[in-house]
C-alpha cells in the first residue's frame, strides 16, 4: 500500500518513521492561512485535512497522511516566528504562561473514500523565562521553524513547568496515537494482533 505524507517537514517525517512503515514526502502546498474568527482547533483540522485531500486528487489509491499544528496564547494565534527577534517576542509572551497546542491529523483516500480527522489538544505550561534563558536557549537550539519557538524533543524540554495532555507527540508536530488508531481503522495495521 502506497502511504505519503503530505509535509516536508523534518519533525514529522521523524516522527512517522517511529511507526516503522514505509512512506514517501510529498509537499503538500496548501494555503496555512487562518480564516477569520476561526478558532485554532478548527484551523489545525482544516488544515490536516486541506493537506491531505491536496495530495489524494493527485494519487487517488495512496493512502495520505495530512498534519498541522496551531499554538494559541490566551486565545491569540502563534506561528512560526522565523526570526530571532519573533522567537524571543514569543517566549517572553510565553512565561509563566500556558500555551495550548492543536495538532490535527487527517487520513485521506479518494479511491476508498477516506476522508477522517482529528485534533489532539496539548497545553504546556511555561516557567517564569528571563530574557538570559530566552537569549541562550535561541542561541543554542534555533527553533525559528516551530510554532512557539522550541523544540521539546530538544533542549526546549527545559523551558516547562509541566506538560498536559494524552500524547506527547502531538506537541512534536504529528499525533501519532490518533494517527496509529486511524491507520488501523484504514485495515493498516501497526502491528500484528
Amino acid at each position: 500500500m502506497d502511504l505519503i505524507l503530505a509535509s516536508t517537514s523534518p519533525y514529522r517525517r521523524k516522527l512517522l518513521e517511529r511507526l516503522q512503515l514505509p512512506f514517501r514526502c510529498i509537499a503538500p502546498g496548501t494555503d496555512e492561512s487562518s480564516h477569520r474568527d476561526e478558532q485554532p482547533a478548527a484551523l489545525a483540522g482544516r488544515l490536516a485535512r486541506a493537506k491531505a485531500q491536496s495530495i489524494a486528487r493527485e494519487y487517488p489509491d495512496a493512502i495520505i497522511i495530512g498534519s498541522d499544528q496551531v499554538a494559541s496564547l490566551n486565545g491569540s494565534l502563534m506561528g512560526k516566528p522565523g526570526t530571532h527577534e519573533a522567537a524571543v517576542t514569543q517566549l517572553t509572551a510565553s512565561s509563566g504562561q500556558k500555551v495550548r497546542f492543536h495538532t490535527g491529523v487527517a487520513l485521506a483516500c479518494a479511491g476508498r473514500r477516506l476522508d477522517w480527522f482529528h485534533v489532539e489538544p496539548f497545553t504546556a505550561h511555561f516557567r517564569q523565562l528571563t530574557g538570559t534563558t530566552i537569549e541562550d536557549y535561541l542561541r543554542r537550539e534555533q527553533p525559528y521553524d516551530c510554532a512557539g519557538s522550541f523544540k521539546c524533543e530538544g533542549l526546549g524540554i527545559a523551558l516547562f513547568e509541566r506538560l498536559e495532555g494524552n500524547d506527547p507527540t502531538s506537541l512534536e508536530g504529528l499525533p501519532l496515537i490518533a494517527l496509529t488508531a486511524l491507520l488501523t481503522r484504514a485495515g493498516l495495521a501497526i502491528l500484528q494482533p
